[in-house]
């Protein structure tokens, strides 16, 4: 069982508490170089610092994207010794109840969804060319190439093992059932995104949709025993899409292929990827991986393994 592992190392909350306080530390602590570079380009004349719009086109494109995903490669790093030292935890048993990491899976998640990626970005450009300008430039796009590919895969797996992972199974020991920390982790994980420039351009009913896609990477963590597949579908979520289409108004203002000049309204389209595509996503792989009763993997206990006593052992 995924999250009852954590009964087998350091489960005390408070390491949960104190661990996530020094992982959110070093993410502060490393945005500094961010701060750093905006004081030398602008020294914020005339700048509102609240204005995070502002702040993103203040640097090149390529760097502020470096320096916005510097604390999450941090972070990560921070987590690691954070599971290994205040927990006694091995990183497999924070990744997956499997014996050993399902590489396979990560692959097949991430090609899965970014084959759906870009083929619906394409019908999107083609049924609606107007919205879109060709932005490719060689070489700013192949910094952003490298810069993309090492540090968003960072980026996402942060945000994975940290949701999904370590407090997923923290909550999960805590609470001893598996839908409250399903509940909490994805509130938090949305909540989190509220600070998103796409909520300023959106507005508030965007968080739909990201409570919704954290309900959906921890519903397929639970039900996989596992974190190889919402690592595999949120890396390529961000990563081809960061490649793909940029626009003025998102957190991600990339030398992208494509840049997205329409405006923006939010309606309907909203709920489509909660209640259509996350659900056929899930039922895809359900069937590859033959998931079964999903009434306890959802809703059970998180009870405590009981140890085998051997007869004849002391």
């Amino acid at each position: 069982m995924y999250l009852a592992q954590a009964f087998k190392v350091k489960h005390d909350f408070w390491r949960y508490v104190i661990g996530s306080i020094a992982v959110i530390g070093v993410n502060f602590v490393a945005q500094i170089p961010f701060i750093i570079a905006i004081v030398f380009k602008d020294g914020f004349s005339g700048l509102s610092v609240s204005d995070e719009s502002d702040l993103l086109n203040i640097l090149d494109s390529n760097t502020t994207l470096f320096l916005i995903l510097l604390p999450f490669a941090a972070s990560l790093i921070a987590l690691y010794f954070v599971v290994k030292y205040l927990h006694k935890q091995s990183w497999r048993s924070v990744t997956t109840s499997r014996k050993k990491i399902d590489w396979k899976r990560v692959f097949f998640a991430f090609g899965l969804w970014a084959v759906v990626t870009v083929i619906l970005t394409f019908i999107d450009y083609y049924s609606s060319p107007e919205d879109y300008v060709w932005n490719f430039k060689f070489v700013p796009f192949l910094i952003l190439f490298i810069i993309a590919v090492i540090f968003i895969p960072l980026q996402t797996s942060l945000e994975e093992y940290l949701f999904r992972g370590y407090l997923m199974q923290g909550f999960g020991t805590l609470f001893r059932n598996k839908w409250i920390p399903l509940i909490m982790t994805s509130l938090i994980f949305g909540g989190l995104h509220y600070f998103n420039p796409e909520v300023a351009k959106l507005g508030n009913t965007i968080m739909i949709y990201y409570i919704g896609t954290g309900f959906f990477l921890g519903i397929m963590t639970l039900m996989d025993e596992g974190m190889e597949l919402a690592l595999g579908y949120h890396a390529a979520n961000n990563l081809i899409t960061a490649l793909l289409v940029t626009a003025d108004w998102t957190v991600f203002r990339t030398h992208s292929l494509l840049r997205d000049v329409s405006e923006p309204v939010l309606g309907f389209d909203v709920f489509i990827p909660v209640f259509v595509i996350f659900p056929t996503i899930l039922f895809i792989f359900s069937r590859k991986y033959k998931w079964t009763n999903w009434k306890d993997k959802l809703f059970g206990k998180v009870e405590e393994p009981v140890e085998e006593i051997i007869l004849g052992e002391e």
